[in-house]
């Protein structure tokens, strides 16, 4: 689309919505039939996508979430979404029937790396490594590291396994991982403005999927990092590291784990919200079934060629949403339903899976 349609969508958008959420507008037909095993059905609408400033919140971080502004209206039509997270024990079931090889268990092409010795280019992935002592927070590889061997399998390497593992989410799928496995499952994976709707069950501008309090009535409501980041976990939450899908109450809509416990893939490229060629200033845009002004109709966000991460230009990135187990309000608050987080397509790690949707 040209950049002129992008500004006219931008300033139509903008001029309404800027930072204010609205109700959401939920759409009134009733799910279509029984709901295929293990999703919930998703009605559709039209919402407020998207984050305010969260500093000045309790318990609402250090990042002022620039990338998710505007706020700005949304329609989506109604699908159904998995309940859960996928499995270890779902994808296994993927893996027997296809014979397929993740992207972490594949070798790596030297021609890719060049320079790196080839005893040095086994399969691996990322994997979380927490130092013994309190470190600055600006530099992450202070607790991430590539571990040969790492995989969906052996989410931390050789030595771990998935083992009695079944219902955990499965982690070290790279994007094409998780599309491959949806597509054999006749599913697809939800854009960024389906997730976010789905997420938010209804609630307009909430921090959290529940509401706006981290831990109502003293109860933990997500599987987060609490103690000292990065070396210290008090799994005050009751979980040190992933937590069994379905651990913790699940939101309005009858979802699971839509904050915290594991990223979770989107379709959408990644670009922040506020550039000139996001999905927010153009993309499908039309009025509304119902509600309050100009919304986007099922926006598809950016192309690969428009992606762009401010902090890593030279690489494209998809969306993922929903935080992981690792976030924290001293580094890292993207439990909060409507901040974003981003990672290279080709790229797994132990604290990132995804789930899938259907459309009716």
């Amino acid at each position: 689309m040209k950049i002129a349609s992008y500004l006219f969508g931008f300033l139509a958008v903008s001029a309404f919505a800027q930072d204010a959420f609205l109700r959401t507008v939920e759409n009134k037909t009733p799910a279509p039939g029984t709901a295929p095993a293990g999703m919930v059905w998703i009605p559709g609408g039209e919402f407020s996508m998207g984050s305010k400033d969260p500093r000045t919140d309790v318990c609402g971080g250090t990042e002022a979430m620039d990338d998710a502004r505007p706020v700005h209206r949304v329609y989506v039509d109604g699908f159904w979404m998995d309940r859960t997270e996928v499995t270890n024990a779902e994808f296994a079931r993927f893996v027997a029937a296809t014979h397929y090889v993740t992207v972490a268990e594949r070798p790596l092409r030297a021609a890719d790396y060049p320079g790196v010795p080839a005893d040095k280019l086994a399969p691996g992935a990322i994997v979380f490594t927490p130092p013994s002592t309190a470190v600055p927070l600006d530099n992450a590889l202070r607790w991430w590291a590539w571990v040969p061997g790492a995989n969906w399998r052996h989410p931390e390497g050789p030595a771990s396994s998935v083992t009695g593992r079944d219902n955990y989410p499965v982690v070290q799928v790279a994007y094409e991982d998780a599309t491959a496995y949806a597509a054999w499952a006749g599913k697809d994976l939800p854009t960024e403005a389906q997730w976010e709707f789905a997420a938010r069950g209804g609630l307009s501008g909430a921090l959290y999927p529940w509401g706006n309090e981290l831990n109502p009535g003293g109860k933990w409501m997500a599987n987060i990092f609490e103690g000292h980041f990065p070396n210290e976990n008090t799994k005050a939450d009751g979980f040190a590291g992933i937590a069994p899908v379905a651990s913790f109450p699940a939101n309005a809509y009858g979802l699971n784990d839509v904050a915290g416990n594991v990223w979770e893939w989107c379709k959408d490229w990644y670009l922040p919200m506020n550039s000139a060629k996001h999905e927010v200033l153009g993309t499908n845009t039309g009025p509304a079934a119902a509600g309050n002004g100009v919304a986007l109709h099922n926006p598809i966000g950016p192309t690969q060629a428009e992606s762009f991460d401010p902090g890593e230009p030279g690489t494209a990135k998809r969306v993922q949403r929903g935080g992981s187990f690792l976030c924290t309000d001293q580094y890292c608050t993207r439990y909060m339903v409507g901040s974003r987080g981003k990672a290279s397509p080709d790229t797994g790690s132990n604290h990132a899976g995804f789930r899938c949707i259907k459309k009716p």
